[in-house]
């Protein structure tokens, strides 16, 4: 069986709409104790912004520079 770290270099080499498929997939797979109203908010949430990369009409960019520019925000 491999490691987290096998499987988390795996993933991260795959490209961008894999990745997003498999986040899907894996929060699919969580048991959530939420109200079904803010679980469904969310989920759209997340397919409009899969849509969003998956078109092209924005750019995704690493967690990394995310949290980069939020630290800038907060300077």
């Amino acid at each position: 069986m491999r490691s987290i770290e096998q499987l988390t270099e795996e993933i991260l080499s795959l490209p961008s709409a894999s990745r997003v498929l498999l986040a899907e997939k894996i929060i699919e797979s969580l048991e959530f104790d939420t109200d079904p109203t803010i679980q469904a908010a969310w989920t759209t949430e997340a397919k409009r912004r899969r849509d969003e990369i998956r078109s092209g009409s924005i750019q995704p960019i690493s967690g990394d520079e995310a949290l980069a520019q939020v630290r800038r925000l907060l300077e």
